[in-house]
């Protein structure tokens, strides 16, 4: 990745995040970046979203997925994925399914709160929801039939530390995964997100259009490299991102990734719905 393009994508996060408003509250808009708020202790929440890409070669794609989040306890919040993929005239498949877990080992709001992240992921070579990019080389572009034949269980692992700067979130995230059937050493990846909410306080009266109720922000992630294969021909995005909660439950967001190397898909287009529900009484 060039300098200039660092510079740019540098200058989209702050240009992004300096046209909020002071906030207090605020809902998390990213679809790559993690922060330190874990779902609420009996609370489900069911989310379908998808990426879209649109690459410089081969065919583009769509690639849903369900998410399943519940709020274990305070300090644990667990996650199950389910994937898919479709091409136009190349193909669709099943991408598999993931096992996420994010562990809070401080209570109470700090200066930087880390967060530890453990994810069991049983895919195949078809997954293009890329909810993180980890490693090097652009995604291929061999049939999707041929790509969903090709199977992997990896091993994630992620630290997230976020802070709340007075109105602002700052997060940032370091990724290491493991291929636990093909040795292909350990891979790293990264991704940083800024964001704020529009407005201050949530008024008491309903409101669907207010100013609280919308999140702007940035978030930018990519590939370090493996241990393996050092760090040629790596994907950056960088992403503008908003998110708008409707109502007490429901949260609409997307976002649109920029490649920002050679090796990037043009643009990755991400949209998700989430809706919140409460299936037991917090202790």
């Amino acid at each position: 990745m060039s300098i200039s393009s660092l510079r740019i994508g540098f200058c989209c996060l702050v240009a992004c995040a300096l046209v909020a408003n002071r906030a207090l509250a605020q809902e998390r808009p990213y679809f790559v970046t993690y922060d330190h708020y874990l779902e609420e202790p009996g609370n489900l929440e069911i989310a379908v979203a998808s990426t879209s890409g649109f690459p410089k070669e081969g065919r583009g794609y769509s690639a849903p997925w369900l998410e399943l989040e519940y709020g274990v306890n305070g300090w644990w919040t667990a996650e199950i994925y389910l994937e898919g993929v479709t091409t136009r005239h190349a193909g669709s498949a099943f991408g598999g399914w993931r096992w996420e877990n994010r562990f809070r080992p401080f209570k109470g709001e700090h200066r930087l709160n880390p967060v530890l992240y453990v994810e069991y992921e049983n895919i195949n070579e078809a997954s293009r929801i890329q909810k993180e990019i980890v490693g090097g080389g652009p995604l291929s572009i061999e049939p999707i039939g041929g790509l969903r034949e090709e199977h992997a269980r990896e091993l994630e692992g992620k630290l997230i530390l976020s802070s709340a700067a007075g109105a602002w979130n700052v997060s940032e995230n370091f990724v290491l995964e493991k291929n636990l059937s093909e040795d292909e050493g350990v891979e790293f990846g990264y991704s940083v997100g800024i964001s704020r909410s529009l407005g201050g306080l949530a008024s008491g009266n309903t409101c669907y259009f207010c100013r609280e109720n919308f999140v702007l922000g940035a978030e930018a992630y990519g590939g370090l490299g493996s241990t393996s294969a050092g760090i040629e021909a790596t994907r950056h995005f960088i992403a503008p991102v908003v998110s708008w909660r409707v109502g007490n439950r429901n949260a609409l967001k997307a976002s649109l990734g920029f490649g920002l190397t050679e090796s990037s898909d043009r643009y990755l287009l991400r949209v998700g719905w989430a809706y919140e529900l409460p299936v037991r009484r917090a202790r």
